[in-house]
C-alpha cells in the first residue's frame, strides 16, 4: 500500500469540524423492527443523560412502538396545506434552534410537502449533521438509488422514493434488522405492521415469500459491503491490506477430461467449508480442439448449476492471472488440476500447479491429482491439413535455403539467418505452433548444413558458430511461437466477431417483429440464408401436435418427428450428432424460456455439407435472442388476451347495469298503450286508438334499436363481430337508413345530398347503415322539434364520408372524445339523457372494423354537432360491358 493511500485514510478518521454522526438502521422491507430498534437505542441514549428529540417517528398503529415514543421527548411537526390536505413534515428550523444532541428521524428516503426547504428528508439530515447534531434514522433497501432497477425487476413495483447511496456509505453506523420472512408475514397477518385492512392488500402487492427473501439477500449484501469498506478502511490507516476473513474458492479449470470432476470437487470442498466458489478459466490463445471446447463448456454449465459463478479472464500466462484474480476477490483457496506429465514441464516446472505454488504467497494451493482411468484415445482432427501444414514447413525451409544460398556471396553469415526466421514466420502465420517449430528445427539444420564451416556437415569446429547456431534456434522458435499465438488469437477474433454480427443481424430482424408469427417469418428468412444448411422452425398446434412454422413445407420420417418430440419434452437437443436418436437427418434444439420450450430450431445440412460444432455453437447463441423474442410476443398476446377479457367483462357488467332501465321504458309504454286498448276497447275513438297503436309501434322500433345495439356490442366485445364485404352504392346505404327511420325523422325539416357519380363502397353494408341509423338517431334526439337536420355525402382524400348535422346544443371540445365510450350521453337540455349511450360507440367500432374513423364539429352555422363517418375508397372493380 503506498503512503499516499494510508494518509488519505487516516485524514479520513479525522472528525470534520463540528459535523454530527449518523447511525443508520437498515432492513429487508417494512415491518422488520427498525423504528422499534432504533427507539430502543434512544432510549438507552436517553438513560446516559444524551438530550434525545424524536423528530419524525411513525408508528403505523403499532401500540408497543407507540409506548416506546412515548416515553421520548418530541418536537412538534410543522403542518402546511397542500391541494386541501394538511400535511406534517419536520420542523427544521425548530430543530436547529433547539440543538439536541441526538434527533431521531424516521423513513430517511421520504419526499417533503411541496415548499419545504429540501424535497428530501435525507437533506433536513444532511443539514442536521452540519450542523453538528447526531441522527439516527432507518431506511428500507428498497429505496437506495442504485437498487431500484434491481427492486423494481424482483417485486415489479417502481419505488419512487430513493436517496444516493453515498449517504449509507458516510453513516458511522449500519445496524441491519433482520426478520425471518414467513415471520414477517405472520405479523403483517396478525396487523401489527399495517392496520388489518391494510395487510391484505400489501401482502398481495409486495409482501411475498420470494419479494422478502430476495429483499433480505440485498440487505445482507449491503451490510456486508459497508462492513467490508470499514474493514478495509481500517486496513489502510494501518498501511495494510486487508486479510479475506472469510475467503473463496477459486477452481482453474481447462478443457481437459477431468474439468467436469475437478469441479464437482470443487463444489464439495466449498460446501464442507461454507465457503463462496468460482470457476476461472482462463484464455491464453492458445487454440483448443472441439473436444476440449466442449468439456470446458460442459464445466461451465455444472458450476453453474452448483451454484457457483463462471469467471473467464483473457491473459497469456495462467498461473499469474489467477493469482492477480485471487488477490482482487481475496479469495483464500485455489484449486486446480494436476498438470499434464510433459517432458518440458519436469524440465522447466512450468506446470500451473507449480507456478501457483512458487508464487502464490499466503495463498492455499490444492491440487487434486489426475484420474488413473487413462483417457480415452483420441482421434485426429482433420489429418490430411495437419500434414499439409508440415509440408508447408518443408517446402519453407527449402525455399529459404535455395535464396541463402543465392545471397550468400553479398551478406554476412549472420545476416543469413534472418532468411530462415523470414520463413518460420510465414509458417507460423500460415498454420500453426508445430509446423512453425519443425521449420524452426529444419532451418537450423540447414543454416548449419550449408552455412557454417565445414560446409556440408553438421559439425562446427568455431565457438562463436556454436553460439549463432543456439541463438538462431532460440529466436526461431520464439519467433514461431509468437506468431502462430497471433494467429490463433486472430481466429478467434473473427470467431467472436462472426457471432456478433450474426446476433446483431437476427436481433434487427426480430426488432420489428410484433407477433408469433412475425417472428418466425422472420428468423426463418434470417437462419435460412447459408448455402450450407436447410432451417425451420416447428411449432406446437392447438391439438399439440408439431407443426411447421417457418421453412416451407417439408415431410419427416417418423424417426425424425421421434426426436423433434424428445427435444420438446426433456427441453434437450436430440436428432444428428446428438446422444438421442442421432441417425436421422434434421438436429433438433429446443428454443426455451423459463416455463420452457417455445418452439424448435432444426438444422439439416445440405448435400455434401456436415454440420460443424462451430456452426451448433452459433445457431445456439442465435437460439436465445429468437427464444426471447417469442418469449415475447407470446407475453404480448397473454397481455392482449387479458386486455380484451377486462373489457368484455366490464361491458358485460355495464351492459346488466343499464339495460334494466333503457329495456323497461319502451315496455312499460307499449304494457300501457295495450292495457288502455283492452280495458276500454271502443270506448275509445278512432282517432286515439290509432295515436296508441302507432305510439306502441314507435316503442316497439325503439326497442328493437336498443337490442340491435345490444347485439352488436356483444358482437364487438367477444371480437366475433365478421365483415361480410360487398361492392355497394353510397346512395343505397343512404336511401335505407331513411327509409328505417322515416317516423323518428318526420318531426324535422332534413335535407340529403347525395351526389349521383359517387364511387363504390367496398364493405359491409348491413354495418354501415346500422352506424349511419345510430348517427341519424342520435342527431334527432338532440335537435329541437321541428329543427334543421343535414345529410351530405361527399368525397374527401380517398375517403368518403357521410356528415350528418343538427341544430341541438352541441358538444364541448373538452367532451367530443368521450361521447365514443360506452354508457356515456353528453345530455343537454331536456331532450337528452335518453338511451342507453352505447349507439356511436358501436359506430366506431363498426367504422373502426372497416378502416375508417369519425370525426366530430360543430353543426348548422355553428350550432348543434357535425358527426362525419369516413370510409376509406379501395381501387373501384371494373365493370362488365357488352363487347360489340
Amino acid at each position: 500500500m503506498s503512503d499516499s493511500e494510508r494518509a488519505d485514510a487516516l485524514l479520513a478518521e479525522l472528525p470534520r469540524d463540528g459535523r454530527g454522526r449518523l447511525k443508520v438502521f437498515l432492513g429487508a422491507a417494512p415491518g422488520v423492527g427498525k423504528t422499534y430498534a432504533m427507539l430502543q437505542a434512544a432510549h438507552a441514549q436517553l438513560r446516559h443523560g444524551v438530550k434525545v428529540v424524536a423528530a419524525v417517528v411513525e408508528t403505523h398503529g403499532r401500540a408497543e412502538t407507540e409506548a416506546l415514543l412515548g416515553g421520548l421527548p418530541q418536537q412538534p411537526r410543522v403542518r402546511s396545506e397542500y391541494r386541501g390536505v394538511v400535511l406534517e413534515e419536520m420542523d427544521l428550523d425548530g430543530l436547529l434552534k433547539a440543538a439536541p444532541q441526538l434527533v431521531l428521524v424516521d423513513e430517511l428516503a421520504h419526499s417533503n410537502a411541496p415548499g419545504s426547504r429540501h424535497a428530501k428528508r435525507w437533506q433536513d439530515v444532511q443539514e442536521l449533521l452540519a450542523a453538528g447534531i447526531d441522527v439516527y434514522t432507518t431506511v428500507n433497501v428498497q429505496h437506495l438509488e442504485s437498487l431500484n432497477d434491481h427492486v423494481r425487476g424482483i417485486t415489479g413495483v417502481q419505488v419512487r422514493e430513493t436517496l444516493p447511496d453515498w449517504v449509507l456509505q458516510e453513516a458511522f453506523e449500519l445496524v441491519l434488522i433482520d426478520l425471518p420472512p414467513r415471520e414477517l408475514l405472520e405479523r403483517l397477518r396478525e396487523g401489527k405492521v399495517y392496520v388489518p385492512e391494510q395487510a391484505r392488500a400489501a401482502i398481495d402487492a409486495f409482501f411475498t415469500q420470494t419479494n422478502l427473501t430476495a429483499l433480505r439477500e440485498l440487505a445482507m449484501q449491503t451490510a456486508a459491503a459497508q462492513v467490508d469498506a470499514d474493514l478495509a478502511h481500517g486496513y489502510r490507516k494501518l498501511g495494510q491490506d486487508a486479510p479475506a476473513l472469510r475467503g473463496r474458492l477459486l477452481v482453474g479449470v481447462d478443457g481437459d477430461a477431468q474439468a467436469e470432476r475437478l469441479v464437482r470437487h470443487a463444489s464439495r470442498v466449498a460446501q464442507r467449508r461454507h465457503l463462496p466458489w468460482s470457476l476461472v478459466h482462463v484464455d491464453n490463445g492458445r487454440l483448443r480442439d472441439e473436444t476440449a471446447r466442449q468439456r470446458l463448456q460442459a464445466a461451465q454449465r455444472l458450476a453453474e448449476r452448483l451454484g457457483g459463478e463462471v469467471v473467464v479472464l483473457r491473459a497469456g500466462e495462467v498461473a499469474n492471472a489467477l493469482i492477480q484474480h485471487a488477490a482482487e476477490r481475496r479469495a483464500s483457496l485455489v484449486l486446480v488440476g494436476q498438470s499434464r506429465d510433459r517432458l518440458r514441464r519436469r524440465l522447466f516446472g512450468a506446470g500451473v500447479a507449480a507456478r501457483l505454488l512458487r508464487e502464490a504467497h499466503g495463498l492455499e494451493v490444492n491440487v487434486l491429482n489426475r484420474d488413473t482411468q487413462p483417457e480415452p484415445v483420441r482421434l485426429p482432427v482433420q489429418g490430411e491439413w495437419v500434414w499439409r501444414h508440415y509440408l508447408l514447413a518443408l517446402l519453407a525451409t527449402v525455399l529459404a535455403s535455395g535464396l541463402a544460398w543465392a545471397v550468400a556471396s553479398v551478406l554476412a553469415l549472420p545476416n543469413i539467418s534472418l532468411v530462415f526466421l523470414a520463413a518460420v514466420l510465414l509458417v507460423a502465420v500460415r498454420s500453426s505452433l508445430g509446423p512453425a517449430l519443425a521449420c524452426a528445427v529444419l532451418s537450423f539444420l540447414s543454416y548449419d548444413f550449408l552455412f557454417i564451416p565445414p560446409t556440408f556437415s553438421f559439425s562446427i569446429q568455431r565457438e562463436e558458430d556454436v553460439l549463432t547456431s543456439l541463438f538462431f534456434l532460440l529466436m526461431a522458435a520464439l519467433t514461431g511461437n509468437l506468431a502462430a499465438r497471433q494467429r490463433r488469437q486472430l481466429q478467434a477474433l473473427r470467431e467472436t466477431q462472426e457471432q456478433t454480427n450474426q446476433l446483431l443481424g437476427l436481433s434487427r430482424k426480430l426488432t420489428a417483429a410484433t407477433d408469433r408469427q412475425a417472428v418466425f417469418t422472420a428468423a426463418g428468412q434470417y437462419l435460412d440464408s447459408p448455402h450450407d444448411l436447410q432451417v425451420c422452425l416447428l411449432d406446437r398446434d392447438a391439438e399439440g401436435a408439431l407443426r411447421v412454422a417457418s421453412g416451407g413445407a417439408l415431410q419427416f420420417s417418423d424417426n425424425e418427428r421421434a426426436a423433434a418430440d424428445w427435444a420438446w419434452q426433456h427441453d434437450q437437443a436430440a436428432g444428428l450428432g446428438s446422444d438421442t436418436l442421432p441417425n436421422g437427418r434434421w438436429w433438433w434444439w429446443p428454443l426455451s424460456a423459463e416455463e420452457g420450450p417455445l418452439a424448435l430450431l432444426g438444422v439439416r445440412p445440405r448435400e455434401g455439407y456436415t454440420l460443424t460444432p462451430q456452426r451448433r455453437r452459433m445457431l445456439k447463441a442465435l437460439s436465445q435472442p429468437l427464444a426471447q423474442a417469442l418469449a415475447r410476443a407470446r407475453l404480448a398476446d397473454e397481455l392482449e388476451a387479458a386486455r380484451l377479457h377486462g373489457e368484455t367483462e366490464q361491458l358485460r357488467s355495464a351492459l346488466l347495469a343499464s339495460v334494466s332501465h333503457d329495456l323497461r321504458t319502451p315496455l312499460t309504454a307499449m304494457r300501457g298503450s295495450i292495457d288502455s286498448l283492452l280495458a276500454l276497447g271502443e270506448a275509445i275513438p278512432l282517432e286515439d286508438r290509432r295515436e296508441l297503436l302507432e305510439g306502441t309501434r314507435d316503442e316497439a322500433e325503439r326497442l328493437d334499436r336498443y337490442i340491435q345495439n345490444l347485439l352488436d356490442m356483444t358482437r364487438l366485445g367477444h371480437g366475433g363481430l365478421t365483415l361480410a364485404r360487398d361492392w355497394v352504392a353510397p346512395a343505397d346505404i343512404v336511401g335505407s337508413a331513411l327509409n328505417r327511420l322515416r317516423v323518428v325523422l318526420a318531426p324535422f325539416q332534413l335535407r340529403a345530398e347525395v351526389p349521383p357519380d359517387l364511387p363504390l363502397l367496398y364493405v359491409h353494408a348491413a354495418l354501415i347503415e346500422q352506424a349511419l341509423i345510430n348517427v341519424l338517431e342520435n342527431a334527432a334526439r338532440f335537435s329541437p322539434p321541428h329543427g334543421r337536420l343535414e345529410l351530405c355525402v361527399t368525397v374527401e382524400e380517398k375517403m368518403l364520408c357521410f356528415a350528418v348535422s343538427d341544430q341541438g346544443p352541441g358538444i364541448p371540445p373538452n367532451e367530443r372524445e368521450r361521447i365514443f365510450d360506452m354508457f356515456y350521453t353528453a345530455a343537454r337540455g331536456d331532450r337528452g339523457g335518453q338511451g342507453t349511450g352505447l349507439g356511436l360507440a358501436i359506430c366506431q367500432g363498426m367504422i373502426g372494423a372497416h378502416g375508417g374513423h369519425i370525426r366530430v364539429a360543430e353543426g348548422i352555422d355553428g350550432q348543434g354537432t357535425c358527426i362525419t363517418l369516413c370510409l376509406p375508397l379501395p381501387a373501384q372493380p371494373e365493370l362488365d360491358s357488352d363487347t360489340p
